[in-house]
């Protein structure tokens, strides 16, 4: 390993603790401070999770990526729906409104992949009570894309639901909902233009939203490797027609490594060990759609002691 990659590990984020601070909630890859004047401090570390499960090795500046990119695509989504963002003091860290979150959130699906394949494939047509065409083949964009809602699960899965049981449980309002959709729409049809742009083609992704102050606000990460999955747009067609998978840019590449190392999440399967070479081709990946989404180049910031630099970050910002 050259002294570069020995660098990149040399700095990776795994948990974060400031003294002063209550301890945050720590989700798969975030750790969140709540701070004074309904905000929040969210750090995207560079954990990252496959199956439910978190991986035992961080990715070099994973974090970093991810929050950049988040930030920026929900830049480009802001004439849309407000965001929770305030600011980025730190490439992993956002300022962020305290907004209620809703207790479901929505994949947006352009394409016939990943999970709506999975069922599909097993011969049903209906997803989250949506239906899909027959004589659809893997990866092939359906007439209009769909929306697939699924519950919030604190742990373990998230679980499909229907609209009509979104509204049935009253989880969420018939004007929410409405909201919720409209917004969608809109939101994966900038995502797909800004994709075309760059030579990729958004195949499916996961919104969510909160309220702040009774207003419909979009939360967490839009756009990014982790919420998505993209497509090289070269080659998809030939692909498409021979029956070939098409190149893509997503998390989705972790989970073919797991599988063929056979771990799937499931009860008694071990969790593998990534191995240096693998955790920088999974940084290589990230910088990479980094790269295509906003036309620059990612440059990492080295951060020494950022716990430290993390304290001050929560000291002005709870002023």
């Amino acid at each position: 390993m050259n002294s570069d990659s020995s660098l990149l590990f040399q700095y990776c984020l795994q948990t974060t603790s400031v003294d002063g601070f209550h301890p945050p909630y720590r989700g798969k890859v975030r750790d969140v401070y709540s701070l004074p004047n309904e905000r929040l401090a969210i750090v995207v570390t560079d954990r990252i999770s496959a199956f439910d499960h978190v991986m035992r090795e961080p990715i070099p500046f994973k974090g970093q990526i991810l929050n950049l990119l988040a930030a920026y695509a929900m830049e480009k989504v802001s004439d849309i729906i407000p965001t929770h963002i305030l600011n980025i003091p730190h490439p992993n860290v956002t300022i962020a409104r305290k907004c209620d979150p809703l207790p479901v959130e929505v994949v947006v699906r352009g394409y016939l992949a990943g999970h709506a394949w999975r069922v599909y494939q097993a011969g049903e047509r209906a997803l989250c009570g949506v239906m899909m065409p027959d004589g659809m083949r893997q990866n092939e964009a359906f007439p209009t894309p769909i929306i697939t809602p699924t519950t919030k699960a604190k742990e373990g899965h998230d679980e499909d639901i229907s609209a009509e049981h979104i509204l049935e449980q009253n989880l969420l309002s018939e004007s929410i909902w409405k909201q919720v959709v409209e917004k969608a729409q809109a939101l994966f049809k900038r995502g797909s233009e800004i994709a075309r742009e760059r030579g990729l083609i958004l195949v499916d992704t996961k919104y969510e939203f909160g309220l702040f102050e009774d207003e419909l606000i979009l939360i967490d990460e839009i756009h990014t490797p982790d919420s998505s999955r993209f497509f090289y747009a070269e080659g998809y067609e030939h692909n498409l027609k021979n029956n070939k998978q098409p190149e893509q840019l997503s998390k989705e590449f972790l989970r073919e490594w797991l599988i063929k190392r056979h771990f799937m999440g499931k009860e008694n399967q071990e969790l593998p060990t990534l191995p240096d070479s693998f955790r920088q081709e999974i940084y290589f990946k990230y910088s990479e759609l980094y790269h295509l989404l906003t036309g620059e180049s990612f440059t990492p910031v080295y951060t020494p002691n950022f716990d430290t630099v993390l304290k001050d970050i929560l000291f002005q910002a709870s002023k």
